[in-house]
């Protein structure tokens, strides 16, 4: 694929304006050739295959490819009546946790027996290359039968110590929610959750933790914190005192991802927070406290933990980032701003867990 080989993470087609990839997080055309409707339509026929009159039922399609040698998620969609397309291009390989670059914390994970990892963050900003790293750790070095739920399966597991069964929403399973009713009949040791959408998604995967499973799961937050206020907040006010005293006895980490551009300007690099939930912060979620959360999270650097602003510090003193990149996606962005200045700038040598606010 030509776009493939110009590095390129997303491709976008729709009538009235070229192709378009996105490079570095950055939007640009392919090529010059204007697409017409009528050559939308015929891509869509293509990539959809069997699943096209879907398009027209619902009025988009999620699915997953093979094309070429690269494995692609696509969503196809109606724009005033005519077919668009997006799509993502996932790495052919999944790399090795330890490639990477997250946090030191982070490679304990695989090592879990029990317990919800959270692995947050916007749309593009890693969270499927970090859960795909994870198990496919556990893949080589554990006798475990580990269950996938995806819309749709993204990365294309190689079963080796353990056994990965991968079900695809909507092609195996009705939904998340039949999809995991189902799962605990079905022995497994590790069950990832593609999304937690809603309260019936969350209450199977905190019975699943609670009946000794390992559960990963992603939500759409932008920080640990903002995990749990977003959990608690999906249930009705009289079910969050339960909802937070389950939380507190399952969770054991959650991770908060960023990608950002690299200094070099090419290629991106991930900014990461990580929450290792310890007694205090167990607590803080029993008792509804997550405005002091931050600090404990600050304070817990002996079991991991770090903030998104001392991950991005981090990357800067590594002469990875930018100052400005830093400054522009920090939480506390002063902060960020005194540290990253001339006068204070690091000597490039350090690692996340040398950083303390």
């Amino acid at each position: 694929m030509e776009a493939a080989a110009a590095r390129t993470s997303d491709i976008h087609m729709e009538p009235g304006v070229p192709v378009k990839i996105r490079v570095d997080g950055q939007l640009t055309n392919l090529d010059d050739n204007i697409l017409t409707p009528e050559d939308m339509e015929e891509y869509g026929r293509v990539l959809a295959g069997r699943h096209y009159n879907e398009i027209e039922e619902k009025g988009e399609l999620d699915l997953a490819l093979t094309i070429g040698d690269h494995r692609c998620r696509i969503n196809l969609y109606r724009i005033q009546g005519n077919l668009a397309c997006a799509l993502r291009i996932l790495s052919d390989k999944i790399p090795a946790l330890s490639e990477l670059g997250l946090p030191p914390a982070i490679s304990q994970i695989p090592n879990y027996q029990k317990g919800i990892v959270l692995v947050t963050g916007e749309t593009g900003s890693g969270k499927s290359t970090t859960l795909a790293s994870i198990i496919d750790q556990i893949n080589h070095t554990r006798y475990d039968h580990i269950i996938t739920l995806e819309d749709p399966v993204e990365y294309q597991y190689k079963p080796d110590k353990s056994l990965i069964s991968q079900r695809e929403i909507g092609k195996d399973t009705d939904s998340y929610a039949s999809g995991l009713k189902a799962i605990l009949r079905e022995d497994p040791d590790v069950i990832l959750i593609g999304e937690m959408r809603d309260t019936e998604t969350i209450d199977a995967a905190l019975t699943a933790a609670e009946t000794g499973h390992l559960v990963f799961a992603t939500l759409h937050t932008n920080s640990a914190v903002d995990s749990i206020d977003r959990i608690v907040g999906t249930y009705p006010a009289g079910q969050q005192n339960q909802v937070k005293i389950q939380l507190a006895g399952t969770l054991k980490a959650v991770i908060s991802q960023q990608l950002l551009v690299r200094k070099s300007g090419h290629g991106r690099v991930a900014a990461c927070e990580v929450m290792v939930v310890n007694a205090a912060i167990r607590n803080q979620i029993r008792e509804g406290k997550t405005a002091q959360m931050q600090s404990s999270l600050l304070a817990g650097s002996a079991d991991g933990s770090i903030t998104m602003d001392n991950s991005l510090i981090g990357l800067y003193e590594a002469k990875l980032i930018s100052a400005e990149t830093a400054i522009a996606a920090a939480a506390d962005p002063a902060y960020v701003k005194k540290a990253v200045s001339p006068s204070n700038a690091f000597g490039g040598t350090s690692s996340y867990g040398s950083i303390n606010r």
